[in-house]
Parts: C-alpha cells; structure tokens; sequence
C-alpha cells in the first residue's frame, strides 16, 4: 500500500526527520488560507498522487502570487494527472500540498527496502539524486551507494558516519546520521516495504531537509497496522484489482485482450507466456487460488469482463485440493450468472478431470474444453481475432 507524500511526510516528522513546512489542501479557498498560515510571498504546489516523476509531468509548480497560487491549484486539482511513472490515463489529483520553497544547494537521494536476497533491510544513497534517479541506478549503477543492516544489531552509528562520509556531507554528520536512525526506525516499527527521500537536500543554509517522500506498507502486514490502513486512497488503485483484494484474489490489469483465470501464480506466468508465444496478450494477471470455490471463480468472471478490452477467455485451472468436477460446476455458474459474450476456452487438469470436461461439455454453453494448455492457448487467441 502506498502513502501520499504528505502522509508519508506526516510520519517523517513523528521520527524527527526534517521536512518543509506544509499544508496538504482540496480547495483553492483552502489553498490561499494555507498560504497566508505559511507566510512568504512564494509557494510550491504538489499534486498528491500515487506516482512518481511529478515534476516532468507537471505535478508540481511554484506559485510566486497569490493569483499564481488559485492558478496553479485549480489546474491540478480535478486533473488526471500523466507522469513516466503512470498510465496513459494518469492518477486523479483530489488533493495538493501548499509547501514553502526551499533554497537547495545540493540534491542528494536516501532511501531503504528489504533485500529479499540478502534477507536484510537495505539502506540506499546517491550523490545523484532528483527526478532521474532511476536512469542513475540504470545506467551508473555504481553512483548508488548501499549498506545492510544487520536485524539483530540494527542501524549502526559507525555506518551513519560512513555513509555521511561518503556522500560528501562531513559537516551535516549528525544530521545525516539523526535522519538514518529515524528512516530505519520508521522502516521496522510500521513494517514498511520501501521508504524514499528523494530528494534529500542540502540547503542553502548546509541543513539537511527531505523534500520530498515516498513509502510504500507492506500490505500483508496491514492487519496489524489499522492506522495506516486507513491511510488507503482508493482512488488512487486500479479499482479491479481493489475488488480483487477485497475476493482475495490476486489479480493485475495488463494491456492485453485476452482475459486469464488461473490457480497458482506460477501457472498463471506459465499460462500468460504461453498466450503470447501463441500471437495475443493477456489483459490480466488472475490467480484465484489454490482453494478455488464457485463463488471466487463467479467473482474473477466478473472482474474479467469488467475490462472492456477482453474478447476472449482462457480458464486454467488445476484440480489439486478442489476436483475438477466441483470447478466445473463453479465455472458453469459463473458463465451463468455473469451472462458472458465472449468465448471462453477451458483447460481442466488433476483430479476427477474427465468427470469435470464431460459437465462442460453438456453445459449447453458453448465453452470450449481443452485437454491440452498449448492447445487452450491457441484456440483462445485465434476466438479473440489473433493469430492462433
């Protein structure tokens, strides 16, 4: 699950890591009041979304009037915004941060996440940081500097010191080392995923700021953190993939035309590449699960032909802890109740398979049963106008 920037800066301040001063607003009314609460004559205005690369796309601006400021606010709130980081569509804007600007010296990037390889928490630096930070990592991997925290011993000061050291910031050691300890601190009490300064600066005055801020909960530890989950912008998230979290399904948008429903993310991946080795393209990611009932099979129906693109679908399920028999009853229901139109290509496998193909096959509804994978694959993409 990821915060808005102000969440997120909201919690940086409860660790004692700097951030500007700001108020997050939803109105040009409100804006101009937060303005005359910050004081000044000039003001940054930040579009609240889930993305990154906001600067390129217009998400944030400086105002130095307050007839700049209504401008300004007005033109990204009730916007989609469009960043690198988005869709075509964008990421509506419902709310923007008024902050005071900041003088920078230097644009620094500080961050952390778990290694699942190291199976430690990871801190990340860069003398480079800013908006392109990402074409750092790509293309001079070696300007990123990283060190592990061990679990047991935690954030060491001696490598608060190194990293000061190393980033070229002497004179800013305890502060450097403060905010470490904070974002490390932060980062193991709220069971984070990722966290993010980017940029941290150094301002005109040589103290150090976070200018900006990303964190992004791990969402299997959301039981445990009720106030952070109530954090959650909705509208911020594909709303299929919403409605799946709330089924426990696991399901992703993709770009493609050709719907998929499959148990076991493995499969899923194996079911997908097959698609597009067949000339089509999978319009989702759908893991039902290994316990597969009729009424999660009814709910991915519908979550699929929620997806305007889909022309065809390919169900492919293994019957391990549920026979296939019982799938095949859950999948004839589903056909039913959702009142498909686009044709769907069945591949059943595992236990009491025979029983389950004979129950579609008298169905009645025109789903297409396939003992083979490579074969379902291609008899989907040729019913949804592709190669096949």
């Amino acid at each position: 699950m990821n915060l808005h920037e102000y969440q997120a800066k909201n919690l940086f301040r409860e660790y004692g890591i700097p951030v500007p001063d700001g108020r997050v607003v939803d109105s040009a009314e409100a804006a101009h009041e937060a303005a005359r609460s910050l004081g000044g004559s000039q003001w940054m205005v930040k579009a609240q979304v889930h993305a990154g690369g906001r600067g390129k796309g217009g998400g944030i601006r400086k105002a130095d009037s307050e007839a700049a400021l209504h401008e300004a606010v007005n033109g990204l709130l009730g916007s989609r915004l469009v960043t690198p980081q988005t869709s075509a569509e964008g990421q509506p804007v419902n709310q923007v941060l008024i902050e005071t600007p900041t003088g920078i010296e230097r644009e620094l990037y500080l961050g952390m996440l778990v290694d699942r390889a190291r199976e430690r928490v990871v801190c990340m630096a860069s003398e480079a940081g800013g908006m392109d930070i990402e074409d750092v990592a790509r293309r001079t991997p070696e300007k990123i500097i990283t060190l592990e925290i061990n679990p047991v011993a935690g954030m060491q000061a001696f490598q608060c010191r190194q990293m000061a050291f190393r980033l070229g910031l002497a004179a800013q050691i305890k502060e450097l080392s403060r905010i470490m300890q904070g974002l490390y601190q932060l980062f193991i009490n709220n069971d984070l995923a990722l966290v993010e300064i980017n940029p941290l600066v150094v301002s005109n005055q040589g103290r150090l700021l976070a200018l900006d801020a990303k964190i992004n909960i791990d969402d299997n530890a959301l039981y445990r953190r009720p106030g952070l989950r109530e954090l959650r912008d909705i509208s911020q998230e594909d709303e299929r993939e919403y409605q799946a979290q709330q089924h426990e399904l696991n399901y992703v948008s993709l770009d493609g035309d050709i719907g998929c429903m499959v148990n076991g993310a493995g499969l899923a991946m194996a079911t997908m590449d097959l698609i597009q080795l067949q000339g089509g393209r999978p319009a989702n990611f759908l893991d039902v699960g290994g316990g597969t009932t009729a009424e999660r099979v009814a709910e991915a129906f519908k979550l699929i032909v929620s997806d305007h693109k889909v022309k065809a679908i390919l169900v492919n399920i293994f019957g391990g802890i549920v026979r296939c028999d019982l799938i095949a009853e859950g999948i004839i229901q589903a056909v039913k109740g959702v009142g498909l139109n686009q044709p769907v290509v069945v591949r059943l496998e595992g236990t009491n398979v025979e029983r389950g193909r004979q129950l579609l096959e008298d169905s009645g509804l025109g789903i297409t049963s396939s003992e083979d994978l490579t074969e379902a694959a291609h008899t989907v993409v040729a019913a949804a106008g592709g190669q096949g």
